[in-house]
This record gives C-alpha cells, sequence and structure tokens, in this order.
C-alpha cells in the first residue's frame, strides 16, 4: 500500500470511545458527525482492534481499493492522539485529487468527529 496522506492530531475522549466513534458513526445514543457527501459511499469496517486500530475502505466509489487506517494511542489528560492514513494499492492520483481527499478527511476526523465531542 502507498500512504496518500497522513495527520495526527489529540481528540479529547480516550481511545475507547474513539474507536466506538469510528467502528460505529450512526450508533444509538452517538453523536452524529458522519455526514456523506452525495459522492461518497459508506465505509466498511475491514480490520478493528480495540482500541487502538481500525481500517476502514474507501469513501469514494472512484478509489474502492483504498484504505483508510486510524491508529489510536492513549494522550494526556485522559484523551488520545488519533492518526488518519489514506492508503491505495495502485498508482497515485493526481495531486488535485489526492489533495481534495487529504482535505475530506482531516475535515471529517480533525473537525467533524472533534466536534461531536464539544471540542
Amino acid at each position: 500500500m502507498i500512504e496518500l496522506g497522513s495527520r495526527e492530531r489529540k481528540q479529547p475522549p480516550p481511545p475507547r470511545i474513539v474507536w466506538e466513534s469510528l467502528t460505529d458513526p450512526w450508533r444509538p445514543g452517538g453523536r452524529p458527525w458522519l455526514e456523506l457527501r452525495p459522492d461518497e459511499v459508506k465505509p466498511r469496517i475491514l480490520r478493528a482492534v480495540e482500541p487502538e486500530l481500525v481500517v476502514w475502505s474507501s469513501l469514494w466509489p472512484e478509489w474502492p481499493d483504498d484504505e483508510i487506517r486510524f491508529d489510536i494511542r492513549p494522550a494526556g489528560n485522559g484523551g488520545c492522539s488519533l492518526r488518519w492514513t489514506l492508503l491505495t494499492p495502485g498508482e497515485n492520483p493526481e495531486q488535485a485529487v489526492v489533495g481534495r481527499l487529504r482535505y475530506r478527511l482531516n475535515f471529517l476526523i480533525n473537525a467533524q468527529l472533534r466536534f461531536s465531542f464539544g471540542q
């Protein structure tokens, strides 16, 4: 797999809570945060190891073999560090496309998910 982009940021809740939000973004009682665009599809969980790893299938039908990996580590003050990594098994798309995908993932994870925890 070729890495197309990655970013790590702190999240306020503990790893287990972030793991649950990633493995079931629409769970009853959870705060909704994964709002898909018309050109996106619901991700499938390809791998999950509680509370440290979640791997999603691609959000984009144009790149069905891509994966999104989430690495979750404990951090200070009871929170965690969350790294997303966009991976592809094939050739790199054009830089403009890669930039758009990275921007979208960063928005979903470091804005929408974070805001769902009240931050």
